[in-house]
């Protein structure tokens, strides 16, 4: 039975994972779960799970979470803030700690598990985006394992299982295409957080849905890959793939191409995360091919999704670049899920905060430097955000 440790635990990743917990009581024992601010769904979560150690970020919350599970006997560890989470992170003898905290949030935590050498089912994968200088020789350091956890990672994980060393030549992510893959570029002047929000695939979280909406989840996706599986970005490509069925590929050196297929549901590479390197039976709903009929592909629109090239070029700038990006698209996204800009506006700010850090770009940041970069990107979002509104009061006026 493997000990696991749940970083996210109310979150869209946090409940999958917890129900592949609940369907395999034989497989997986919880050491600790932490999450945001859901006391409700976090005390019954320890409820059902008697984790040995449990923290909720939001201070405030901790005194209702205690009341919450005042009957219970024996009392786990309860814990708050983010000093708390970082805790439960590294917290016992967790053998892996499953990372589903929503953003750049997850990076502490994150380091303090491999810091305390477990291995780490990643499924945020903002942590290796903005933190991937510091975090990877922290995984070599500590001799850890960092099996992805997201779909797309997951697959090529799965496919490159066997293939020798500089055996890979290319790697091709499947998107998609979002909410907006089938609307005319013209429209998207106009779309609402509502339509946004309406993926034609994958329940998930608020944040990546909007993310998938303007493709930014991909293009972050290709840098995660680069840091994963060290490869260029010139051999990293995205292809749109309507039916969610392929959830990557991979290219070898003598042109054969690998894929992995699976319905859209991330339960899959939670489990195989979880569980690597052994396959455990499920009695999940089978591929059928026959019921699915066709796949098919495209390349993606540039002007459609402006997020993926700005992706690229972060990538391709390194440093604490792609800190920034992720930064500025963290704070992009939230303003507009509060109305407060435009859907278009995400990638103008995202743009024009990465602009502005071009000459204080550090090539080989530390902790402290990715932090920095992060608080200051979020601000320079506030700022940009500003700077669009009133340039847009203006053509107004005119």
């Amino acid at each position: 039975m493997k000990a696991i440790t749940l970083l996210g635990s109310t979150g869209s990743i946090g409940t999958q994972t917890l129900d592949i917990v609940a369907q395999h009581p034989d497989q997986f024992r919880t050491v600790g779960l932490a999450a945001g601010r859901n006391v409700e769904m976090l005390a019954a979560q320890i409820r059902q799970f008697r984790p040995s150690i449990a923290a909720i970020c939001d201070v405030d919350k901790l005194s209702e979470l205690k009341e919450a599970i005042a009957d219970l006997d024996p009392q786990p560890i309860l814990l708050a803030g983010e000093e708390g989470i970082v805790e439960v992170a590294r917290y016992g003898d967790a053998e892996s700690v499953v990372t589903g905290i929503v953003g750049c949030a997850g990076l502490l935590p994150t380091i303090a598990a491999i810091e305390a050498g477990k291995d780490i089912a990643l499924a945020n994968k903002e942590t290796l985006i903005a933190g991937g200088p510091v975090v990877l020789p922290l995984v070599e350091k500590h001799g850890i394992k960092l099996l992805p956890a997201d779909s797309e990672h997951s697959a090529i994980f799965q496919c490159l299982q066997g293939v020798p060393d500089r055996g890979l030549r290319r790697i091709l992510l499947t998107a998609s295409g979002g909410s907006f893959r089938d609307l005319p570029v013209e429209k998207l002047a106009n779309v609402t957080v509502a339509d946004a929000l309406k993926h034609p695939n994958w329940t998930m979280g608020r944040k990546i849905t909007i993310d998938s909406a303007t493709l930014m989840n991909k293009g972050l996706e290709v840098i995660e890959a680069h840091y994963l599986f060290g490869l260029d970005y010139d051999r990293i490509d995205i292809v749109i793939h309507p039916q969610s069925i392929i959830h990557s590929l991979i290219e070898l050196q003598d042109t054969s191409v690998l894929a992995q297929l699976g319905w859209a549901d991330m339960r899959l590479p939670l489990l195989y995360a979880m569980s690597y390197p052994d396959r455990i039976y499920t009695d999940w709903k089978q591929l059928d091919l026959v019921e699915i009929g066709s796949l098919t592909f495209k390349a993606p629109d540039h002007d459609k999704y402006p997020c993926m090239q700005l992706a690229y070029s972060a990538g391709r700038a390194g440093g604490s670049m792609p800190a920034v990006l992720n930064a500025a698209n963290e704070q992009a996204v939230a303003l507009f899920l509060e109305e407060k800009i435009r859907f278009l506006d995400i990638p103008r700010c995202i743009e024009l905060v990465c602009d502005r850090h071009a000459s204080n770009n550090c090539s080989s940041p530390s902790l402290a430097d990715i932090v920095a970069a992060d608080r200051w990107a979020r601000q320079e979002v506030l700022t940009a955000s500003e700077d669009l509104s009133r340039d847009d009061r203006l053509i107004s006026l005119r």
